[in-house]
């Protein structure tokens, strides 16, 4: 199957993730989307401390209507700090006949050289970026000058193809601009969020006294 892979803290989960999943999904014709909540992020300390329990359960929430998007806890499972490469690594690992395409952004594509074994992200998946309409420049630009040289351009799929075998992907997305941080902040203020959050995630959240 063609999985696609969206890891994030979802602290919580909102409909910018959701509707990034649709378009990636769309665009790269696939079976299926994870969303994979990380256990501990390496590069900074989790907002709110949320544990990952109640993370991963608000992703099943907000999942509950898309019959093709699922979670993974796997990097709960694993526990420490969440790298992408062992998670990758581990999926292919499990599951050899399945064909993986990691979704990052555009901010954290530009910072890949900062990821551990970012280089060995290209051993297990392809790597789809999503980016605003109108993105300035080429994603050829914004690789790492340690690993540019590894890519040629495919013209039959209009990709840059490592070589390894999987491609740099760039998706476009529409979705304006929802960050979690502003969330969590309007609903300590006891502000509406809905339209950014799905409601029954903001029912959780405020049984739960998250955010608060």
């Amino acid at each position: 199957m063609r999985i696609g892979l969206l890891g994030g803290t979802f602290n919580p989960i909102h409909s910018g993730h959701l509707h990034i999943a649709e378009e990636v999904q769309k665009s790269c014709h696939l079976d299926q989307v994870l969303f994979i909540p990380t256990c501990r992020p390496p590069h900074k300390d989790l907002a709110a401390d949320i544990p990952f329990d109640q993370r991963l359960e608000m992703v099943d929430i907000a999942l509950a209507d898309y019959p093709c998007f699922f979670s993974c806890d796997i990097e709960g499972r694993r526990g420490g700090h969440s790298y992408s490469v062992e998670t990758l690594q581990q999926l292919h690992a499990e599951h050899p006949q399945d064909e993986y395409f990691f979704i990052m952004g555009m901010d954290s594509f530009q910072e890949l050289s900062l990821w551990k074994d970012y280089a060995r992200l290209f051993d297990f998946a392809h790597i789809v970026v999503t980016a605003r309409p109108g993105f300035a420049g080429t994603i050829q630009e914004l690789l790492p000058v340690a690993i540019a040289g590894r890519f040629c351009y495919d013209s039959d799929s209009q990709n840059l193809q490592c070589e390894t075998g999987f491609s740099l992907i760039t998706v476009a997305h529409t979705c304006r601009d929802i960050s979690s941080t502003d969330i969590r902040q309007k609903m300590a203020e006891g502000h509406d969020v809905g339209g950014q959050v799905p409601r029954a995630v903001i029912e959780y959240i405020k049984t739960h006294h998250l955010y608060s």
